[in-house]
């Protein structure tokens, strides 16, 4: 049973496989927004199996399995971070019909290192932080359709 994203209606991806993984991710990006650790592992694992059988992603698939095997919020976070980095570049490249991809950072993420994530709300709904910073990062990049 997969749960529909909060706010994945706007983005609208070409290809069907693209699609999936980039609702995945939001499922697993809002449940470590709503600090939901069993949720979290749930959607990692899904996003493992869809990341696993696209060609280039095997290796986000092995961050994905971290995600859903760490044993606090805190260390699905961290591995977040690098969940996120290889996502991004792939959306970067990814053929968008319609909608706004945000790439958003957070600057107090990984103890000062920062982080990043995608969203397709303008809004700032941090997944490093949850409600202790709801609203800490900014938009750094739009990704749109051509």
């Amino acid at each position: 049973t997969e749960v529909p994203a909060k706010s994945d209606r706007t983005v609208s991806l070409k290809e069907p496989a693209v699609q999936a993984i980039y609702t995945d991710y939001i499922v697993l990006k809002d449940a470590l927004v709503d600090t939901k650790y069993e949720e979290a592992k749930a959607a990692a694992k899904v996003l493992s199996a869809k990341l696993a059988v696209f060609q280039g992603c095997e290796n986000t698939a092995l961050i994905a399995d971290k995600i859903k095997d760490a044993k606090n919020i805190e260390e699905q976070r961290k591995e977040f971070t690098f969940l996120s980095s290889d996502v991004i570049a792939m959306f970067k490249h990814a053929d968008l019909v319609s909608g706004t991809i945000y790439v958003q950072h957070c600057p107090m993420a990984n103890h000062g290192d920062g982080g990043d994530w995608l969203s397709s709300d303008k809004k700032i709904q941090n997944p490093y932080y949850g409600s202790e910073m709801m609203d800490c990062g900014a938009v750094i990049e739009e990704i749109k359709g051509k």
